[in-house]
């Protein structure tokens, strides 16, 4: 699957935010009582939580010829949302992108999240949304003696970004696919990990 480059970003947003602006009064007027939902997140309404597990895919240098590696594996999302404007909301959670096997020893990350995102519904059942934000991460990596590589623990904040699809099979109940890239601080440098995730939502 093809996933989009940080120069493209721009582009997505400006043209999610002007399908947004198109769909606002439509969404209001199809949706009058959404508006009146509670949510988590204070001075927002329409609120939401939501569980995604996928595959994470870490952007690391994988050291000397020889080593084995493997930079894939499974992760896990648990979120909570809500809209402080009809297209318009933020998002908290917590990811763990899991474990990468290289330089004959373990990277690990995980991390919370804080995202604005804007939806641009489609109908009344299916929307399209862009999340823009930041992730503060922890991460450990140890590698095999004599690789050259530095390890131990460290954290920070790095940009994070997504595109993703909602389908709205009950009035409470959706599904969500995602693509999303996270920064990391690593010991060795700040690299990027990939998640792609299905999972579950639930609208308050």
């Amino acid at each position: 699957m093809m996933t989009p480059s940080f120069r493209t970003l721009p582009v997505v947003l400006a043209v999610a935010c002007a399908a947004m602006s198109a769909q606002a009064q439509t969404s209001s007027s199809t949706s009058p009582a959404r508006a009146d939902r509670s949510s988590l997140v204070p001075y927002t309404q329409d609120g939401y939580v939501g569980i995604s597990g996928g595959r994470s895919k870490y952007e690391l240098n994988s050291g000397p010829a020889g080593l084995a590696s493997d930079n894939s594996d499974s992760a896990l999302k648990l979120y909570t949302g809500g809209f402080f404007h009809p297209n318009m909301g933020v998002e908290f959670g917590y990811i763990d992108m899991g474990k990468a096997h290289r330089l004959g020893g373990d990277t690990k990350a995980h991390g919370f999240n804080l995202s604005l995102v804007g939806r641009a519904p489609l109908s009344e059942q299916f929307d399209l949304f862009g999340k823009l934000g930041t992730t503060y991460g922890r991460t450990r990596t140890s590698a095999q003696a004599g690789t050259g590589v530095q390890t131990g623990k460290e954290d920070g904040f790095g940009l994070s970004y997504g595109l993703g699809a909602r389908w709205a099979f009950t009035p409470q109940w959706a599904a969500v696919v995602e693509w999303e890239n996270h920064k990391f601080k690593f010991s060795d440098g700040n690299s990027d990990v990939k998640l792609t995730t299905v999972g579950l939502q639930y609208r308050f």
